[in-house]
């Protein structure tokens, strides 16, 4: 009994050593070498309890595959290591690891191994195999690796990783698995692809192929990543797509990090929204907040408008930015600049802060400050400190500046639509040949008229003409008629000490070329003008005269000849005669000093004297009639 005994173990033992050649696991497994803290406990699985298991993998949804097996090895685990504690077994959780192969169609148990559970305040180092539907070996071709095949089941630490076939290098403590592979952490982060090379001792996953990363409502696509577990980052490096609930981004290199949901894209950055188109040469962007950082050259173009900026953020679900660095916004036909910009694309409103710019093309004016507001949807701007308004439509450029300058449309949906230019305190102008000052001013495309309030003064040439309230009517940007009402005087220097001088309680000027041609002075008409002979620098003699109306005609911007009515009066004096007090009309003043010299001058403000500044006039009130005084009288 006992020789057939042997003989039938020897013949055993010769066919495993004949078989030794073939791709099936050796009977001595390689075993990953364990923590010199822990003793490893082996024992044997009865061929019953083996084949349940993969059963209870297979039929658990496959997002949570292992959590009941794990949660049973556990079970089992504990009740293995319930035996009296000893200083080489520590008191923590212990987990079984199994595999299994087929030799000649039966399952036979490769081995268990129980190894620690770590604490919860640290990562586990070892990858577990969980489970496999079959477990190969070749020592000639690939000593190193176990062959795994059929519904392979990993796990690192939180991570686990699915497949259809892997190799395992338990020595290296790494994995390369095929087919249908999956990854995933927690309920919110999953990994799809083709391929996948993962090492334990570094947490890198190398994914290629149809790569898909899911986390929470974001979805990276792309043909190769590697993802970092030691600092939850995700990169790829060959084109690929995040995409959200809102945006759509791509790139050439990419990076996501999943715990803060920070994303970084490098080179032909392309995010496209409903409402918009981002490109860029690098871009921030968080999954989250749905805000983009802009940290390089980048366009925004939206319907008709584009914003060029190289450092800001867009928040692309409000839809309203915030942009640095001398941004520009430009749409058909206007075109803002500034050191900084805040825009809100909704809302329909821009704000530029220092050294503002912003052109009307259609208009051909140009608005410049250190704030300016604009809003699309009313087509007004308004700009302040060192606000300057700039005419270019004719070939001399009019330059307008005062604290504030508004640009307003008025009924910009009808036929009726025009435009209104305000400037309010310490407005000054300049053009080659008009300069004005005034308190406040207001231009209407309607009527084509500037409209100057408050001691408003304008210069053409050698003469100066002031009054309460000066229109200035304009045909093509140039000026075709002027009216000055109230208190109106037009003083022309003749030479050093002599003025010519016209008051009148108003005043019609007509302009040809830019120039006064003729001015209608009517009502309470006074007059004192110097006559010189024709060539002559000199005057020889001075002219009085009252009358209630008079027209100055003009030539080379002086004044050529007087046309007054028959029922006036006149007084000649010679240029040594002239009484005391007669050359210098009662409201006579000449304002040269306020005059804007260049363009550069209108931001200097100098304001009247006190005592040249007009005198408040009020219509007298008409007494109207008393019922009461009536009916006393009855």
């Amino acid at each position: 009994m006992v020789r057939r005994w042997l003989t039938l173990w020897l013949v055993g033992v010769l066919s495993v050593v004949a078989m030794s050649g073939q791709t099936v696991m050796p009977v001595k497994v390689a075993e990953r070498t364990a923590p010199k803290e822990l003793k490893l406990d082996t024992a044997r699985v009865s061929r019953k309890k083996l084949l349940q298991q993969p059963t209870a993998l297979k039929e658990a949804p496959r997002k949570m595959e292992m959590e009941p097996a794990v949660k049973r090895e556990a079970q089992e685990a504990r009740e293995e290591v319930s035996a009296p504690k000893s200083a080489a077994a520590p008191d923590t959780l212990a987990r079984r690891v199994r595999s299994r192969r087929h030799v000649a169609g039966e399952s036979v148990v490769q081995h268990d191994t129980l190894t620690a559970e770590p604490s919860d305040t640290t990562r586990e180092r070892y990858v577990y195999l969980l489970h496999a539907d079959e477990t190969r070996y070749n020592k000639r071709i690939n000593p190193d690796a176990q062959i795994l095949v059929g519904d392979v089941v990993f796990r690192h630490d939180s991570m686990y990783m699915y497949c259809d076939s892997a190799l395992f290098y338990e020595v290296s403590n790494s994995l390369d698995a095929y087919g249908n592979v999956r990854m995933n952490q927690g309920d919110t982060l999953f990994l799809y692809g083709d391929r996948l090379h993962y090492n334990g001792d570094e947490m890198l996953a190398k994914v290629r192929d149809n790569v898909v990363m899911i986390d929470k409502a974001m979805t990276l696509t792309t043909d190769s990543l590697n993802y970092d577990r030691t600092i939850n980052l995700g990169y790829y490096f060959n084109w690929g797509t995040v995409e959200d609930t809102l945006n759509v981004l791509t790139s050439e290199w990419g990076e996501y990090d999943t715990q803060t949901s920070d994303a970084v894209f490098n080179y032909e950055v392309t995010l496209t929204n409903p409402n918009f188109v981002l490109t860029s040469d690098t871009l921030h962007y968080n999954t989250k907040t749905q805000i983009a950082t802009i940290v390089g050259p980048s366009n925004i173009d939206s319907d008709n408008n584009n914003i060029y900026s190289t450092l800001g953020r867009y928040y692309t679900a409000d839809e309203h930015a915030e942009l640095l660095n001398r941004p520009v916004l430009t749409n058909e036909d206007h075109h803002l600049l500034g050191d900084s910009i805040f825009y809100d694309r909704t809302n329909g409103y821009g704000e530029a802060f220092d050294n503002v710019v912003m052109d009307d093309f259609a208009g051909k004016t140009r608005l410049t400050g250190d704030y300016t507001y604009y809003n699309e949807l009313t087509d007004s701007a308004y700009a302040t400190q060192r606000a300057v308004a700039i005419d270019y439509s004719q070939g001399d450029s009019l330059f307008i500046h005062g604290d504030t300058l508004r640009l307003l449309t008025r009924f910009p949906d009808t036929d009726s639509v025009y435009r209104i230019v305000q400037a309010y305190h310490k407005v000054r102008i300049f053009r080659e040949d008009v300069q004005a000052v005034c308190d406040s001013m207001e231009f209407s495309s309607l009527d084509s008229c500037m409209t100057m309030y408050y001691d408003p003064v304008v210069w053409n040439g050698p003469q100066q003409v002031l009054g309460e309230v000066i229109r200035v009517y304009m045909n093509d940007s140039t000026v075709e008629w002027a009216h000055v009402e109230n208190q109106a005087l037009i003083v022309e220097r003749v030479d050093t000490g002599h003025f010519n001088q016209i008051s009148g309680r108003e005043v019609k000027a007509y302009f040809v070329n830019g120039n006064i041609d003729k001015s209608d002075v009517i009502g309470n008409v006074m007059v004192v003008y110097y006559y010189k002979e024709e060539g002559d620098s000199v005057a020889f003699g001075m002219n009085t005269t009252e009358a209630s109306l008079l027209t100055a005609f003009m030539k080379d911007r002086q004044v050529d000849k007087l046309l007054v009515t028959d029922q006036s009066n006149g007084v000649f004096y010679p240029i040594t005669q002239i009484p005391p007090g007669k050359d210098k009309l009662a409201n006579f003043v000449w304002l040269h000093k306020l005059r804007p010299l260049s363009k550069y001058d209108i931001m200097v403000w100098r304001g009247k004297d006190e005592e040249d500044k007009l005198k408040v006039t009020t219509r007298k009130e008409v007494p109207l009639p008393s019922l009461k005084g009536l009916i006393d009288k009855k």
